[in-house]
């Protein structure tokens, strides 16, 4: 061990202080300092199991009162917990989940809420912190590795600052498919400094018929389908978003803030960033996908094992 102050590589274990921890000593010149310690949970009180087991329920689609039930630990506790490793998990986003290998990146955004529904809040006057949220994500195809997201109004703004995270984090030229939203045919060339394979997937749906309350949030028919070429030279063939719209399934089952027809919609436009954050790093470096029997992270060898939300709280704390 090197010690920290005088750069000294002869040291010696020098006792231990009243909480415990190990301090060391420079032969030396006999400088004295702790043992460094990662706090996966920062100051919090709580126990580190316990911690964990909330933070992998809240990851499976519990929500908060259900975890506090579960695990006997008050909510407010919990909420400090999701926002002490939230805040943490966006900083990763934004340090550590850049140039990423990603070769046919799928695109698409998902509907969500904060406080109230977007007619409420226009109703009653309420600010730009409540209302609609939409979470716009990038997938890559093979490795079904989450490399970007964002969330925000769907707006042509929004899509821009999107795509902006998007091509931070690709490595290299790479083939990129979106729905046929408008935002993105000037965000995504322009984010990109047109040097991307880009095309967008028009849907055109049918009337929508009668239908019962029970479908009631189900699409109309597909009538038509249209490949539009935006910029370079996509492959046709791999012009698809069906493998994002499957992640939009995911999202609704495991993050309980994006469940429908519930009363556990987010609260805070802060909270509702943290879980989803969260949630992203969970999926890409924790949880098997079914079909790549390994991670997305292992698959894109961006990681080389599986990790345990553990050794997830540890990488974390290390961006204090």
């Amino acid at each position: 061990m090197i010690a920290p102050s005088c750069r000294h590589d002869q040291t010696k274990r020098h006792g231990y202080d009243r909480k415990g921890n190990q301090r060391f000593r420079c032969v030396l010149c006999g400088k004295t300092w702790l043992e460094p310690r990662v706090k996966p949970i920062g100051d919090m009180r709580i126990k580190s199991d316990k911690a964990v087991l909330c933070l992998r329920l809240l990851l499976e689609g519990n929500s908060i009162r259900s975890t506090e039930r579960i695990t006997g630990v008050n909510r407010n506790t919990i909420l400090t917990l999701l926002e002490t490793v939230g805040r943490r998990a966006l900083r990763f986003w934004e340090l550590r989940m850049k140039r990423l290998p990603a070769a046919n990146v799928e695109v698409d955004e998902i509907w969500g809420f904060v406080g109230c529904k977007e007619k409420t809040r226009l109703r009653l006057g309420y600010g730009e912190e409540t209302g609609e949220a939409y979470t716009f994500t990038a997938i890559e195809r093979d490795t079904k590795l989450l490399i970007a997201w964002h969330t925000g109004k769907r707006l042509p703004a929004d899509a821009i600052v999107f795509s902006g995270k998007l091509q931070e984090a690709t490595a290299s030229r790479c083939q990129v498919t979106t729905d046929g939203f408008v935002g993105y045919a000037t965000g995504v060339p322009q984010a990109f400094h047109y040097e991307v394979d880009f095309a967008q997937l028009v849907k055109i749906y049918g009337k929508q018929p009668e239908r019962s309350a029970a479908a009631r949030y189900s699409p109309a028919q597909i009538t038509e389908i249209h490949k539009h070429i935006i910029c370079g030279r996509p492959d046709e063939d791999l012009i698809c978003t069906s493998h994002v719209e499957r992640q939009n399934l995911n999202i609704r089952m495991a993050v309980r803030r994006m469940t429908r027809l519930t009363n556990a919609f987010s609260k805070k436009w802060q909270n509702h960033d943290y879980h989803l954050a969260l949630y992203f790093l969970y999926y890409n470096f924790c949880r098997v996908h079914t079909t790549l029997k390994s991670t997305p992270a292992v698959a894109a060898r961006i990681a080389d094992q599986q990790w345990t939300v553990s050794r997830l709280l540890e990488e974390l704390a290390t961006l204090d």
